[in-house]
């Protein structure tokens, strides 16, 4: 196929004038700030100008101080936390077998490591994250995140340097196991940036893809984890939200969607009388 090949001359080019080094270490960490910009800075300029506030999540909106303390405490952590745990597990990945040469891996195993990688994200992430949850935790690592009650889509990677090390270790643990080829790698932290820039975002847009996948933690899903306290938050879940469902810590928001829905109904049959 021409996509293919074009695809295959593409990567033939970075792996003649790169190293691997280069690639996965600088490369990865290029690739993740590209992405993660570019799809969350809309967000904060539509909380700025205030278009579509028909679907905000939260009536309430950060000030343009929050919104640039937040950007510049990002590219602290990014410089200082990111970018050395990429460099530093270089070794690992490589050890493991992580590679960047021609031929492609087939799509076949492409989607099926991506979808192992979720599974096992989703899964160490949610008991990760409600141990952050913890009381001690909560109060001297996890709060910072929790400093925007209000999110959208950049604070969805603002936390504590320790909280990057402890909850990253979810992301990356599937990839260090399965030793994949660098495209599988990047695709995968392209997607887990795009979706919980998503999650953060503060807009339940009704034309959003991920509300056509069942069992998928959309926008409202994590604003309604933003709004409580952490003694009574739930919603830990990171991608899907199964796991909360197994383990009953989404019941609040479930019944405030029950709530709303009530509301709603009750809204339309008194227009009807």
């Amino acid at each position: 196929m021409a996509s293919s090949s074009f695809i295959e001359s593409g990567w033939q080019y970075l792996i003649t004038h790169f190293t691997d080094f280069q690639l996965a270490c600088l490369g990865s960490f290029f690739l993740h700030e590209t992405v993660f910009f570019l799809s969350g800075l809309p967000f904060l300029w539509l909380e700025r100008v205030g278009c579509f506030s028909k679907f905000k999540i939260q009536g309430k909106s950060n000030t343009a101080e929050a919104q640039e303390k937040c950007i510049i405490r990002l590219m602290l952590y990014h410089f200082g936390v990111n970018l050395p745990v990429m460099i530093f597990s270089y070794p690992v990945f490589k050890y493991m077998g992580m590679s960047s040469s021609l031929p492609l891996p087939s799509w076949k195993v492409v989607l099926t490591q991506i979808i192992f990688y979720f599974i096992l994200e989703d899964f160490i992430f949610y008991w990760g994250h409600r141990i952050l949850h913890t009381k001690w935790l909560y109060q001297h690592v996890h709060s910072v995140h929790h400093e925007y009650a209000t999110p959208f889509g950049l604070t969805s990677e603002y936390a504590h340097p320790a909280e990057i090390l402890f909850l990253g270790f979810a992301t990356i643990v599937g990839p260090a196991i399965t030793g994949p080829h660098l495209v599988t790698l990047w695709l995968w932290m392209v997607l887990r940036v795009l979706e919980t820039v998503e999650a953060h975002c503060g807009y339940h847009f009704p034309w959003s893809p991920s509300n056509f996948f069942p069992l998928y933690g959309r926008a409202d899903f994590h604003d309604y984890h933003h709004r409580l306290l952490y003694t009574k938050s739930g919603n830990y879940s990171s991608t899907f939200t199964y796991m909360d469902r197994i383990f009953g810590t989404d019941i609040g928001y479930r019944k405030l969607k029950a709530l709303k829905s009530a509301a709603v109904e009750d809204s339309g049959e008194q227009k009807n009388q």
